[in-house]
């Protein structure tokens, strides 16, 4: 049995890399998805509309882990052949994708309605209306809270070391089985963790603030 010392942490501070690239990963390919269900949810199609509600409540009605099980044991028995990177990331990017939709849609709607009429009045089309009009107003309104929700998707790459997954989490498991000292092994994942975390904290706290001081005006 070895102690756990400067190589070890390391070793875990290097796992970084990958839960920051499936952070990355996570993040656009969830804001690709996201976007498609905001404008879904806001259309105009109620065939869109519940299509968007019915994915929305599956991917937030269902835990992640369970997510994660599903796709990384249920594609080999559908024939698939696929490795933990691409479980763990179309995983993460499904949750991701329903949740900052209805994040999204939120902001979409919080923009004012006359806006969107006055677009109509004008004989601008619905993808028009949105893509002139409301989503540049939207956007102000969405950053804070998508800053904010890159938290979650960060601590969330933890449950990837149970599919196998090589992040901070599953290398702190690895040097743990090796050390047996789980209190300073877990103690370092977690200051990682709070590393990674702590400033998009602060970030979107401080976004927050500034939209509003800027709506008191």
């Amino acid at each position: 049995m070895r102690s756990f010392g400067l190589s070890e942490f390391l070793f875990i501070l290097e796992a970084a890399r990958w839960t920051l690239a499936l952070s990355l990963l996570a993040f656009v390919g969830g804001a690709l998805v996201g976007l498609a269900v905001a404008l879904a949810r806001t259309s105009e199609s109620r065939w869109a509309q519940w299509a968007a509600g019915l994915f929305i409540q599956v991917f937030q009605g269902t835990p992640l882990l369970l997510q994660l099980f599903l796709i990384f044991f249920g594609a080999p028995v559908l024939g698939l052949d696929i490795n933990p990177w691409v479980a763990a990331g179309l995983a993460l990017i499904l949750n991701s994708g329903a949740f900052l939709g209805e994040i999204w849609r939120g902001c979409i709607q919080a923009v004012p309605r006359g806006q969107s009429e006055a677009a109509h009045a004008l004989g601008l089309s619905y993808l028009s209306r949105m893509r002139d009009v409301v989503l540049p107003q939207a956007w102000r309104i969405a950053v804070p809270p998508t800053v904010g929700y890159g938290v979650q998707i960060i601590k969330g790459t933890s449950l990837a070391a149970i599919i196998g997954f090589t992040e901070i989490t599953r290398a702190g498991q690895i040097i743990n089985n090796a050390t047996f000292q789980p209190l300073l092994v877990f103690s370092a994942v977690a200051a990682i963790y709070f590393a990674l975390c702590w400033p998009l904290s602060l970030l979107a706290a401080r976004m927050e603030r500034r939209q509003a001081a800027a709506q008191a005006r």
